[in-house]
């Protein structure tokens, strides 16, 4: 994730338009602050800081990774991202994002600026080399996309409906400056969670990633991600009918990995749940 390896700045933690119709005193706040811990086939690899912030209809997100454990041994890849925007709805529109990692001796620096549904400005670095293979991505693959942080809200139409199957019933068409590709999530099923920060239930959703462009079809990294089993765990964020990842878990060439809470701070109006 972020500079450790190529598949999680796909999945960022993975895997987090409209005006306010209340003033800001008025406006319910909710916030998350959480440690997560990464590892592949049992091995942990590195660690995460996730803030996130959403007051009324617009939400703050914020993530820093970087080695741990026995990823220390191997990467020096570290780096993190910023997103802001709104949710409308039960759509996400974000407005800014901004993501900048270092690994294997080489800077990633992406810059989006997003209005109504398009791209206003991008910068991005590196640049992929020239490839006839290579699906190009057109203004028609990012219209209405979702940066990879922005991608960790997600948010339900009602409250009653967090705990149940629409909570999973979404497409995530990500754009992460390079490459467009969706995750598709269904249900199946709840879980009951403890100990680290959140007691309740969690919504266990099957994920499936699809590439759409970006990509070179004939590369076996991404025929093995394409059929690779995931799945990602969503809890509320403080606010019943917002949820975000709690657990991310995919099957890769070199063995699971996952991307879990290991300790979470959540406060907000709308629920229950207290910080522990």
């Amino acid at each position: 994730m972020f500079g450790l390896t190529s598949l999680g700045r796909c999945l960022a933690l993975p895997m987090l338009a409209g005006a306010l119709l209340v003033s800001p005193a008025e406006a319910k706040k909710s916030s998350v602050g959480g440690l997560y811990s990464i590892s592949v086939a049992g091995f942990k690899i590195g660690k995460g800081t996730l803030a996130l912030v959403l007051q009324g209809n617009a939400y703050s997100a914020k993530v820093n990774i970087e080695p741990a454990g026995i990823g220390t041994l191997f990467s020096t890849g570290k780096g993190g991202a910023e997103a802001s925007g709104w949710l409308v709805g039960s759509k996400v529109v974000p407005s800014k994002y901004r993501m900048a990692s270092h690994a294997s001796n080489i800077d990633f620096y992406v810059n989006l600026s997003q209005g109504s549904g398009s791209i206003r400005s991008m910068e991005v670095a590196p640049q992929f080399k020239p490839n006839k293979e290579r699906i190009k991505v057109t203004n028609r693959h990012t219209r209405n996309a979702i940066d990879p942080l922005s991608a960790a809200l997600m948010p339900v139409g009602r409250s009653r409906d967090s705990f149940g199957p629409k909570a999973c019933s979404r497409k995530l068409p990500i754009f992460d400056g390079w490459t467009r590709f969706d995750i598709k999530l269904s249900y199946e099923g709840t879980k009951e969670v403890s100990g680290r920060g959140y007691d309740g239930q969690v919504v266990v959703c099957k994920a499936r990633w699809v590439p759409v462009a970006g990509h070179r079809p004939s590369k076996e990294s991404v025929k093995h991600l394409a059929k690779a089993n995931m799945e990602v765990w969503i809890a509320p964020m403080g606010r019943d009918n917002v949820l975000i990842p709690y657990r991310i878990a995919v099957d890769t060439q070199n063995g699971r990995l996952l991307v879990e809470a290991s300790k979470l701070n959540i406060e907000g109006d709308g629920s229950d749940q207290a910080a522990r």
